[in-house]
């Protein structure tokens, strides 16, 4: 734990609520780059040392937490996790950091579009689950199963959470999908449900009913396109097995944009779903 720091530690101005660490320069063989992972601990991880706990990673990292390094306002996941504790739902949530190359990394599809001619999404995953998992598993009491390991993201972050999902099953059996960018890569993501056998576990989805549509921008009366394409994205995943309100969580809320502030608001639901059995010494309740 020596390479773990305080995030609060020569921070004047901060956000965080609760005990949130840093880890600087993690190395990533499969993306050959380095940069910090954050870890918030429940409240009740001091207290009771014989105890594990589910674990969620999040992309975006810098957002999560603090406002003083978020791009557009925190999700308020550490304020979030806080007011569940109340309700007995714990987790340890790690929040990976994006950087300059965030639009590749993110990617598992090429799109020429964007002129992203190879996506780097699968070699992120294989460092996800192959170099910080492990990392994570070893420096803190975790239950490293699949049943109790989530991956979370938003926009391109949602679109790698929901395809790390499909595709590695092995690792994740939960998965919190806020306003996936489905429009990546001509829609690739539609055939990857598609030819995934979609794991057991739990999956949240959801949109905003005014997010970013340009053809609505336009014309107001025009329709709803990314609200109607995750709309599919759910009765596909359905086809494919997913139980609503069981396996498979969807949400359009009402008047949500494309911004931390609406995720913030739906984080809460997003992870009753998914943490919804409570935890006692590692074991359901």
């Amino acid at each position: 734990m020596a390479h773990w720091q305080d995030y609060t530690l020569g921070r004047p101005a901060h956000t965080v609520a609760g005990t949130l660490l840093i880890r600087e320069h993690v190395y990533s063989p499969q993306l050959h780059n380095r940069r910090s992972l954050l870890v918030w601990l429940p409240g009740s991880y001091a207290r009771q040392p014989q105890r594990r706990y589910p674990v969620i990673y999040m992309q975006d990292g810098q957002n999560l937490f603090d406002a003083f390094t978020s791009f557009a306002g925190e999700w308020q996941v550490d304020e979030t996790m806080i007011r569940l504790e109340d309700e007995g739902l714990e987790a340890i949530i790690v929040g990976i950091p994006n950087n300059d190359r965030r639009i590749f990394e993110y990617s598992p599809y090429p799109d020429h579009r964007l002129q992203v001619k190879e996506g780097q999404g699968e070699a992120y995953l294989t460092w996800l689950t192959q170099t910080v998992k492990p990392l994570i598993d070893h420096d803190f009491r975790t239950l490293p199963d699949r049943a109790h390991t989530g991956i979370a993201g938003s926009s391109m972050g949602g679109l790698i959470s929901l395809y790390g999902f499909l595709r590695y099953g092995h690792c994740f059996g939960l998965a919190g999908v806020f306003s996936p960018a489905y429009w990546f890569g001509n829609r690739a993501i539609f055939q990857t449900v598609e030819q995934a056998a979609v794991p057991a576990g739990r999956l949240y989805l959801d949109i905003g009913s005014e997010e970013g549509d340009v053809s609505r921008r336009r014309k107001p009366d025009a329709p709803n396109y990314y609200l109607l394409a995750v709309r599919q994205l759910s009765e596909a995943l359905i086809r494919k097995g997913c139980t609503p309100g069981d396996t498979l969580f969807y949400v359009e809320d009402q008047g949500g944009q494309h911004n931390e502030d609406a995720w913030a608001r739906r984080l809460p639901q997003a992870l009753r779903f998914l943490l919804r059995e409570p935890l006692r010494d590692g074991q359901p309740a």
